[in-house]
């Protein structure tokens, strides 16, 4: 089970480190092959996806080891279920051990995480056992190590955190609510049906501001969802 780290708590607008790019690394210990990768997402959706794909990838492998930290919407206050814990409003821990002794590789490659305190980032480490059992000791490194290195391999970066909003207008008012995102250089997509529903992403510090220049501009028209 992990827990929560105090300094993991973010009330959602501050900046946070995460990687930028995908990171890999591989090495040997003893005859077993060992193969760290870390990658950005956004989402706990986005996480388990990329576990997925590696353990798809990986199939003859002997363990895949998976961590990760990312926000998680879907929780208002910290709870611990099982290896899974929410931290704050935002921030999901997750590691597993996939077979290895308990505590040896899961919660090694989530410390990392914190310690490096990423965000918005998730982790294999894929083990090709090779013959010679490693112990507790030199396994907790190995799977530490190859976090660490593969975190080397990724461009860390430092970055706003951003949300979701839709904003759902009729077509007289589209064209207004297109270049006020057009002239706030904020990114978003446009969808057209009986109404036209943009999905915007846009910093959490500069949501409330957006919201009341886009109702100030349609005279209340516009429905926000946030």
């Amino acid at each position: 089970m992990t827990d929560p780290s105090p300094s993991s708590t973010n009330d959602g607008t501050q900046s946070f480190r995460t990687v930028q790019t995908r990171g890999s690394v591989s090495f040997s210990i003893r005859g077993s092959e060992f193969i760290g990768v870390v990658a950005p997402v956004k989402t706990v959706a986005e996480a388990e996806n990329f576990i997925n794909m590696i353990q798809e990838e990986y199939t003859d492998a002997t363990h895949v080891v998976p961590a990760y930290r990312v926000p998680d919407r879907t929780n208002t206050t910290t709870i611990k279920i099982d290896t899974e814990s929410a931290i704050g409003s935002f921030l999901r821990e997750y590691q597993s051990d996939d077979g290895e002794p308990a505590g040896s590789a899961g919660k090694p490659a989530l410390n990392v995480l914190v310690q490096e305190e990423l965000r918005n980032v998730v982790t294999t480490v894929i083990r090709y056992y090779g013959g010679t059992n490693l112990g507790i000791g030199r396994l907790t490194r190995a799977y530490s190590r190859a976090v660490s290195d593969a975190i080397q391999g990724a461009d860390v970066v430092e970055e706003e955190p951003h949300e979701y909003i839709t904003i759902t207008v009729e077509y007289d008012d589209s064209g207004t609510v297109r270049r006020l995102l057009r002239s706030a250089d904020i990114e978003f997509e446009a969808s057209y049906d009986t109404v036209v529903t943009f999905s915007v992403n846009v910093p959490t510090n500069k949501t409330a501001t957006l919201c009341d220049q886009i109702q100030s501009a349609t005279s209340g028209r516009a429905t926000i969802d946030t």
